[in-house]
């Protein structure tokens, strides 16, 4: 999807990519694949580190990017990163650009002030949109687009079942341009859902034959009230199928809470965190998904390993990008 778009900036030479904020790397693996040059890497999470490694490159650095000496970073063509996102969350009240995660931008700001990237490509949720009374995004774009010899910054809400995501995921991404590349980037529009070329690639279809991969497919112990509850939940529900009366009712905040899957239908948003039912469910099966099955609803190839716990890994994958994002 942006790659087409990007390859048509002028490249003297295989386009460098430095990744921050880079987690189990989603959103670079489709420049690797490409043939794009990871230069360097990095982020706070040790085993999303490992997986980084182990699938893509050892370039990743393990550090707190506050750390680091921009001038001793090779340079770059391309800057990406999903700077984190949970002080824009809308699942929970949040304080946007003045919680202690929410000016973390500013980072990625600094290198693409220091290394003047032909163009970067930034990711985060829904929620920046509408953050500190809609001024942060104005903000962030302003503090782009001030950069010298100048950036135009283009932001586009994407919800990925509408680009080949089987998942409903609302994302929003920055691309920024470089004023003297003389490049016009243009969103790609949407080709997925009612009335469009294609129609939304459902979970059923996804997780088709997920039982035979190996890796990172473990089922998680589920407790017996757990599995009457979800018995109780049709397909595409939520707590809120059990009846009030019912001895298995629960009262929940968020939708997350014990939604299940529909086979018919794109997943709900694999997220990064788990407790309080929120690990997302499989159907008819009464269980909570494998990490590879999240794997698949979040577009990672069967042969991409994730290191770690059990809760790391759905972690990863929950923070991670879609790689096909970035590769219809």
């Amino acid at each position: 999807m942006l790659i087409e778009r990007l390859e048509n900036i002028y490249w003297n030479q295989a386009p460098r990519i430095i990744s921050l904020f880079s987690g189990c790397d989603g959103m670079d693996l489709p420049f690797h694949y490409a043939g794009f040059n990871l230069v360097w890497a990095i982020d706070s999470n040790f085993y999303a580190c490992k997986t980084f490694e182990r699938n893509l490159s050892n370039i990743i650095e393990n550090n707190q990017i506050e750390n680091i000496n921009i001038a001793e970073i090779p340079e770059a063509d391309l800057i990406t990163g999903g700077f984190p996102c949970q002080d824009f969350s809308m699942i929970w009240k949040r304080p946007g650009l003045e919680g202690t995660r929410g000016n973390l931008y500013t980072y990625f700001l600094e290198f693409v002030k220091k290394k003047q990237p032909k163009a970067f490509i930034a990711e985060n949720v829904k929620g920046l949109l509408s953050a500190n009374k809609h001024q942060a995004i104005q903000r962030i774009i302003s503090d782009f687009e001030s950069i010298s010899p100048g950036y135009l910054v283009k932001p586009k809400l994407y919800n990925f079942a509408d680009y080949g995501v089987p998942q409903f995921r609302e994302r929003v991404i920055l691309v920024g341009i470089r004023m003297d590349t003389g490049f016009n980037f243009i969103h790609p529009a949407p080709e997925y859902g009612i009335s469009r070329k294609y129609p939304h690639i459902t979970a059923g279809e996804a997780l088709k034959n997920v039982e035979q991969i190996p890796h990172n497919n473990e089922h998680q112990k589920i407790q017996p009230r757990t599995i009457e509850i979800l018995k109780r939940i049709k397909a595409g529900g939520n707590f809120r199928d059990i009846p009030k009366d019912s001895p298995y009712y629960v009262k929940g905040m968020i939708s997350h809470v014990y939604r299940r899957i529909h086979p018919d239908k794109p997943a709900a948003t694999i997220i990064a965190g788990g407790g309080g039912g929120t690990w997302g469910y499989h159907y008819p099966e009464p269980r909570s998904l494998t990490n590879r099955e999240r794997a698949r609803l979040q577009t990672f190839p069967d042969d991409f390993i994730f290191e770690g716990s059990f809760t790391e890994i759905r972690r990863q994958i929950g923070n991670a990008v879609p790689p096909d994002e970035g590769d219809k």
